[in-house]
């Protein structure tokens, strides 16, 4: 907060009581001191916009604009200077506030630095409401609704997966440099009194949540075939059939939207869509099951990964597959599902490039044994035993493969065996509904009712044993992992199990069976921060470490007296 100049030298202190901790802000008759702020400030209401401030910087250090930090999907943070295998720990560290929300939290909080003299999280919640929080204060700078009027959010369709409503479901993305302050992205979806459903693409200024560039954008699609809701050889695309699960992806100017179903009711299809982000104009439609049924992508929440050379890396769930392939070995109708898909986005337009799909996939589709319940990782360019690059990406799903695919030739399909790159089984100690980490060569996976573990990779090729696990199994859907480290230095592997109260732990990241920290470890629930939210990812930025709930938001950093953030000193 900004403070005025002082008129004689003396004191300011502001003392923070909850967990005994007093900080200082010193004015003197020739400074001022502006920006001071706590590391355990709480909750208060909206507040009026000020005047915008100038553009901001193109980049950001502890910037988290995307789901899992990049487009690559790794989840480490290596710009975390504050947090370190030597503070966190039960006496210096521990839950400093809960940012309370209207709604579950299912989206991945996102921290964006100096918007104007604020840090700020964006928060998302399935009441259709985003918040811009000042991440030191932990105040509401902004408060709005995605909701047009009359409007209210979507029920849950009968479907436990996401309810009891459903607004904004899926990561928004931000782009610091799009529009005059920077620009959210999201997509919400909504209910009129005649009970329509609506999807909507919003676009809103960074700085005061306000709509920009004509939006919201309806989402509606269609695509040749003839599979699940179509007419006259065109599958349409119906907001009450689908929700957008996914994390959204921006990727060369382009938004792209992944659609998910609800539970397994039909009718639905697998559909991408792309949108220009400085107009919202549809750019691109891509189908990957139109002449079949299912097929979706859902990925526990997990975004779509992107590869340097502009191609969307993606597991399609279960769903129609042709298994007659055609004279360049796809399938015949254009059906992928049960799929690791490398899509091609040349000329803004959506293609399948190349694609690996399990020689068993007409089983695993039959027993709901999606490959798409898990999210895709792609890997630094990585040299293997003879020299050569290889440009890597990693996948698993409910059959506990995981599977690493060569993404110059990732595999196609085969009735016989898998001929992907790598086909690693029996190490992740049960299914997959999260996402994995990298970080300094290694893979982190936490598997559905198994311990978190790390699988080195050499040479490129991953172990195909754990090297470190954790002590803790990880109880349905297991954990997604993020990691903060500064450099290759003080890594830390932060996960939350989902369980009421949640529990948030952090490991060493070369080695998890130590563990540095968990939630639960401090007296007299010290730090419990509420409900367990499924899917949910930490996002670390500053010193903070930020986790989802189903009401609101866990703040946790270091105890005791701190520098404070964006502290200016103006000489007088």
């Amino acid at each position: 907060m900004s403070r005025p100049a002082a008129t004689q030298v003396g004191y300011l202190v502001k003392d923070f009581r909850s967990k005994g901790l007093v900080f200082a802000c010193v004015l003197a008759s020739t400074l001022v001191f502006a920006g001071c702020s706590s590391s355990n400030a709480t909750s208060a209401g909206a507040t009026a916009t000020p005047t915008p401030p100038p553009a901001p910087p193109s980049s950001q250090a502890n910037d988290v604009l995307t789901y899992h930090n990049d487009n690559a999907r790794t989840g480490q943070m290596l710009n975390e200077t504050i947090l370190t295998p030597a503070n966190v720990n039960t006496a210096s560290f521990g839950l400093l506030h809960v940012l309370s929300v209207d709604g579950k939290v299912d989206a991945q909080p996102l921290y964006v630095s100096n918007v104007g003299n604020q840090n700020l999280v964006i928060v998302a919640t399935e009441h259709g409401t985003v918040y811009g929080f000042d991440a030191d204060q932990g105040s509401i700078v902004w408060q709005k609704s995605m909701l047009l009027p009359g409007e209210t959010p979507s029920d849950d369709h009968s479907c436990s997966q996401v309810s009891p409503e459903i607004g904004v479901t899926a990561t928004p993305v931000i782009d610091r440099n799009a529009g005059p302050h920077g620009t959210i992205y999201l997509v919400a979806m909504s209910k009129d009194g005649s009970g329509n459903y609506f999807q909507r693409l919003h676009a809103l200024d960074l700085f005061s949540g306000n709509e920009e560039f004509g939006g919201p954008k309806a989402v509606t699609a269609s695509f040749p075939g003839n599979g699940d809701h179509s007419s006259g050889g065109q599958v349409t695309f119906d907001p009450g059939q689908y929700k957008e699960r996914p994390g959204l992806l921006l990727l060369n100017g382009v938004i792209y939207t992944a659609w998910s179903s609800h539970c397994d009711i039909r009718p639905y299809t697998g559909w991408l869509i792309g949108y220009d982000q400085n107009t919202l104009a549809q750019t691109s439609i891509l189908n990957v099951s139109p002449n079949g049924n299912e097929g979706s992508f859902w990925n526990s929440g997990a975004g779509p990964a992107a590869d340097s050379g502009g191609n969307i890396i993606a597991l399609q769930a279960n769903g129609t597959f042709d298994t007659t392939l055609n004279a360049q070995g796809f399938p015949s109708q254009g059906d992928f599902g049960n799929s690791f898909l490398k899509i091609s986005t040349t000329n803004r337009q959506l293609a399948v490039a190349d694609y690996f799909t399990p020689f068993n996939v007409t089983a695993e589709n039959s027993a709901d044994e999606d490959l798409g319940s898990g999210g895709a990782l792609v890997l630094p360019d990585l040299k293997d035993s003879t020299g050569a690059t290889r440009h890597l990406a990693v996948g698993a799903g409910k059959d506990a493969h995981i599977y690493v695919v060569d993404r110059d030739s990732m595999g196609k399909f085969n009735t016989s065996s898998n001929q992907n790159y790598q086909d690693i089984t029996g190490a992740l100690g049960g299914s997959v509904f999260s996402m994995p980490a990298y970080f300094n060569n290694t893979v982190y996976y936490g598997a559905s009712g198994s311990t978190l573990k790390a699988f080195p990779v050499t040479t490129a090729r991953l172990s195909t044993t754990a090297g470190s696990a954790s002590a803790t199994s990880f109880a349905f859907p297991g954990t997604t992992p993020a990691v903060s480290a500064s450099g290759s230095a003080n890594g830390i592997v932060w996960a939350v199990e989902n369980k009421n109260p949640a529990v948030l732990h952090a490991y060493d990241a070369a080695n998890l069976s130590h563990e540095l920290y968990n939630s639960s470890q401090a007296a007299n629930s010290r730090d419990a921060f509420g409900a367990g939210n499924k899917f949910i990812t930490p996002t670390i930025a500053n010193g903070r470490v930020y986790v989802g709930t189903t009401s609101g938001v866990g703040v946790f950093g270091k105890f005791g007296p701190s520098t404070p953030t964006g502290l200016k000193i103006i000489l007088q």
